[in-house]
């Protein structure tokens, strides 16, 4: 980190409560209760969190925090939908005239409720992220980066927080190198699994994707929002016999024990299994990247220090 930018050190994790029936597609969202019960797990281990969007979900997540005292620091997100089509998206970003402009709308309004949530809560958010893989070649909401650049100067303008957009680490090699000065840091997203690694090599092809573009912007203050090792899959995009628990634990440590030594913040992906993601396959890796599973229960990895969650 530079001195003009600087984020006390700590653990870090990706938040999203939506628990078995519960999605932000059909707008069915955690309970308070629920997200309270959530939220008193992570805050035992976890200092900062990392929300998407501006949904019910995040306001209850930060009225919980401030109501509870919970020692808990947000990087909350804006989620941005399709601005235009992508026909490279391999699971449809085909969008009508139509449905990009109502899109297009609805970023804009979101982007209002980000800039509301940052002001109503400034000690507990510490950093918004205007946007999410939105610009990586396979994305299926595609902002471009004009665009993405005057969403970022309208909420600077805006708000006190430092401001991010969080990316795949492809990108930032030269797609958004005009994005960057706009940008208070830069948020990279890496998983060796889903790039066919094994775990041997996992941790240095990490440290590869965030020097591929550190080098690139001597200075800028670099953070790693996205990271982590999927249990369980059918073999959509990564091979069944590369993900287990005991192998995201392995890569857990070691990217812990990086972190640690390098000062560099890491949000791990993420705190809970999503059932709602991907495909209906119940073996689908988009649905198993939590440290505990859809029922709170600790995996591998996190049976020792929350054992009393385990059975």
């Amino acid at each position: 980190m530079t001195s003009a930018l600087h984020f006390p050190f700590g653990n870090a994790i990706c938040y999203s409560g939506y628990r078995r029936d519960q999605s932000p597609d059909n707008k069915t969202y955690p309970s308070v209760a629920e997200i309270r019960e959530d939220l008193a797990i992570l805050a035992k281990h976890w200092r900062y969190l990392r929300l998407y969007d501006c949904s019910l979900h995040a306001e209850r997540v930060l009225q919980v925090i401030q109501e509870d005292k919970l020692d808990l620091q947000v990087m909350l997100g804006a989620y941005l939908g399709a601005e235009v089509s992508n026909p490279g998206c391999p699971w449809g970003g085909t969008f009508s005239e139509e449905a990009l402009d109502a899109s297009t709308a609805a970023n804009e309004i979101e982007l209002v409720k980000l800039v509301i949530l940052a002001g109503m809560y400034p000690q507990i958010v510490f950093a918004v992220a205007v946007g999410n893989e939105a610009t990586v070649d396979w994305t299926d909401h595609l902002v471009p980066v004009p665009r993405m650049i005057e969403h970022v100067r309208w909420v600077k303008a805006r708000i006190r927080q430092p401001v991010t957009f969080c990316e795949n680490y492809v990108p930032w090699q030269d797609k958004l190198r005009d994005l960057v000065a706009e940008l208070d840091f830069i948020s990279i997203h890496t998983y060796p699994v889903w790039e066919y690694k094994h775990i041997h090599e996992a941790l240095e092809y990490t440290k590869d994707n965030v020097h591929s573009v550190a080098r690139l912007y001597p200075g800028k203050p670099i953070v790693i929002t996205e990271a982590g090792w999927a249990t369980r899959s059918n073999g959509r995009g990564i091979q069944p016999e590369n993900v287990s628990q005991h192998l995201q634990a392995i890569y857990y440590e070691d990217l812990m024990q990086w972190s640690l030594e390098s000062g560099m913040l890491v949000f791990v992906f993420e705190a809970f299994d999503e059932p709602w993601k991907g495909s209906p396959d119940p073996l689908e890796p988009e649905k198993h990247w939590g440290l505990f599973d859809v029922d709170r229960k600790p995996k591998q990895v996190m049976q020792e220090l929350f054992a009393e969650l385990v059975g």
